[in-house]
């Protein structure tokens, strides 16, 4: 019986998948070099490999390990804290000013500072940059024009030295409004600082309230309440009132009495800075029967008090010969008497007990001892700056303005 002899092809040979070899069985590159049939890589690849990819398992060899992952996520952590604080910013500083130009950006742009003194060639050669080069700013130069000695001492004598309280008393009459604008424009004329106290009786007026708010100038206006059977001299406790306000708010300055009826000259209260302590000057004044001028005040030798005017026999006895706007002192005294080493304990004020003309000479004792505390101005005392004239008008009413009861018709010609 014939037999047929199969012959075994290498291909259906199933030994190569059992891993053995056979010359018929191809080989890969790595094969070659590991007979077993297991591949290698570096220690990094393998890392980086177990970290982001993992392989398929099965259920069988499947082990899950904590350690692991947590020394996965730490290293994670630690490589991103690395990058994070790796200084880029060098490597873009040290890169050439094309390549700067080139990236169309830059981080940190530093201008070349300019002197002021720099020379003229200086100035040109910074026009002459290079048109690729960055400009941020231009530099200007300007001018400082030096002040005038002149200048500076007007800007210094625009300071005026020490304030000036000026004190007004004052009541309803018919030219009452013509006498307060009279003074207040006059004040306006004054170099500050200049405070003018407005003393009233029993109650504050509109009309002197409105003209004061009017006049461009610092005021205060006060009230003196007093029963009007019991005063003897209004004038006398207005000025009181206005004493007691600038003891009790302790203002600073020259206190002068200024009738609203009285005639000043600007002079006058530019010389009052001059006081240190009290100034006194002469005053011209009519006599009772107005038809005569007559003075009354200091007679002086440069600024020192030797002697006083006086015409009227019945005022000799005073101690001091002056006019109520004749004389000025310093607010201190009434809230600091310790300095000026005054002779009363109390209180200074006006006495409405004394004879009339007396109050001044009173008053003055007060605050000074003698002439030798007393300063004369001007310098002389030869010029008289302000005028006691007494012109009254006692009859008439005060105004209270016009009133129209009805529309008055305006007839317009035509042409």
């Amino acid at each position: 019986m014939a037999s047929i002899r199969r012959t075994l092809s290498p291909y259906n040979d199933r030994s190569h998948q059992n891993g053995a070899n056979t010359p018929f069985s191809p080989q890969s590159p790595s094969q070659k070099q590991f007979p077993q049939g297991k591949t290698t890589f570096s220690p990094v690849r393998r890392f980086v490999a177990g970290v982001f990819f993992r392989k398929h398992q099965t259920r069988k060899n499947f082990q899950f390990s904590w350690n692991k992952s947590l020394l996965r996520c730490f290293m994670c952590f630690f490589l991103g804290l690395l990058l994070g604080m790796a200084p880029f910013n060098s490597d873009f500083s040290e890169l050439r000013q094309g390549d700067l130009r080139k990236s169309d950006f830059s981080f940190e742009m530093k201008p070349e500072v300019v002197s002021v003194q720099k020379s003229a060639g200086d100035l040109a050669s910074i026009e002459k940059l290079k048109e690729n080069d960055l400009l941020v700013g231009a530099v200007e130069l300007g001018v400082v024009e030096k002040i005038d000695k002149t200048d500076m001492k007007k800007v210094l004598d625009f300071v005026s030295g020490k304030q000036l309280i000026v004190v007004s008393p004052t009541y309803s009459r018919a030219i009452q409004a013509y006498y307060l604008n009279r003074l207040g424009q006059l004040l306006r004329l004054v170099k500050p600082p200049v405070l003018w106290i407005v003393v009233e009786m029993n109650e504050a007026s509109v009309e002197t309230s409105e003209m004061l708010r009017n006049m461009g100038i610092m005021y205060r206006h006060l009230v003196c309440v007093k029963n009007n059977t019991d005063v003897k001299d209004r004038g006398v406790h207005q000025r009181n009132t206005a004493l007691e306000h600038i003891e009790r708010h302790r203002l600073d300055g020259l206190v002068y009495f200024a009738d609203d009826d009285n005639i000043y000259s600007l002079e006058l209260f530019e010389s009052m800075r001059e006081i240190s302590r009290f100034g006194t000057w002469p005053v011209g004044m009519l006599a009772q029967s107005k038809n005569k001028a007559i003075l009354e005040g200091p007679v002086c030798n440069g600024s020192q008090v030797i002697g006083w005017h006086t015409n009227e026999k019945s005022k000799r006895l005073r101690r001091f010969h002056v006019d109520m706007s004749g004389f000025a002192f310093n607010s201190s005294i009434l809230w600091d008497p310790k300095r000026w080493h005054q002779p009363t304990s109390g209180p200074i004020r006006q006495l409405d007990t004394v004879k009339e003309g007396f109050q001044e000479t009173t008053f003055i004792e007060q605050i000074v001892e003698d002439e030798s505390q007393m300063e004369g101005i001007p310098l002389g005392c030869n010029r008289i700056m302000n005028w006691h004239l007494h012109l009254e008008a006692h009859g008439l009413a005060y105004p209270k303005g016009w009133v129209l009861p009805k529309n008055l018709d305006v007839v317009i010609p035509s042409k």
